[in-house]
């Protein structure tokens, strides 16, 4: 445990991150839940100490490189998964009010078992899909921010998100290195749902070779009340 605290420490200072002690407790109890759920569950193939830190506590931070995340900003993570970018993103900005959405709720019921033993707070976990919740008066066009790692394709994530951000507000796609004609085919879709393509950040996660990509974009106006489009309607047939 002592070296698993050393090397979260160590790996957390690469991105000018320093961490409270019970911080601290809060990652490595959050990793010991996930290992241990994932014997019974599918929840990541990544399980080794130093892979899960840099592929999910640093990749899910890093966002820090381009958005402010100090103060009561309101976030949503669309496909969270098991908690990710979500609940590392919690963990160190404590402030922030964050919704974690995922379509499996086996999943959400993990995170919500997350958040009681971490005691965190100001966290929200809702199962259903972003088709339907992204039409809810509660949800729509309510968050400064909106974040999502799950793998899909931009023009997709952009209908699945974009609704959910305020005028005025962020979605921030994390991509692999190599999202380049990815990222071209989406400028429509976005210009579409009320978005504008406003930074492509490419860079490599610090202490690794991992090449990553940030595509933010700026909610510029109403999305139309069309988007998005009935669940599953999104993949089958993308925004062009």
């Amino acid at each position: 445990m002592r070296d698993r605290t050393a090397l979260l420490i160590q790996k957390l200072e690469l991105l000018d991150i320093t961490i409270t002690e019970k911080q601290t407790e809060q990652f490595l109890q959050f990793y010991e839940m996930m290992i241990n759920t994932n014997q019974v569950m599918n929840l990541t193939s990544i399980t080794e100490p130093v892979e899960v830190m840099d592929k999910h506590f640093l990749d899910s931070l890093a966002v820090k490189r381009i958005y402010d995340l100090n103060g009561t900003v309101s976030v949503i993570d669309v496909g969270t998964g098991a908690g990710f970018p979500g609940i590392p993103l919690k963990i160190v900005f404590p402030d922030i009010h964050i919704v974690l959405l995922d379509s499996l709720n086996k999943r959400v019921k993990f995170l919500r078992d997350v958040v009681e033993a971490l005691g965190l707070e100001n966290i929200e976990c809702i199962h259903g899909r972003s088709e339907d919740i992204a039409r809810a008066d509660n949800y729509r066009e309510k968050f400064d921010l909106c974040v999502s790692r799950a793998v899909a394709n931009l023009s997709v994530l952009s209908e699945l998100c974009i609704p959910f951000v305020k005028i005025g507000g962020r979605f921030i796609s994390y991509k692999a290195g190599n999202s380049a004609e990815e990222i071209e085919d989406a400028k429509t879709a976005v210009r579409k749902l009320g978005g504008k393509m406003k930074s492509v950040e490419k860079f490599s996660l610090p202490g690794t070779e991992l090449e990553r990509v940030f595509v933010e974009i700026e909610k510029v106006r109403e999305t139309l009340k069309k988007y998005p489009r009935k669940a599953g309607i999104p993949e089958k047939i993308p925004l062009k």
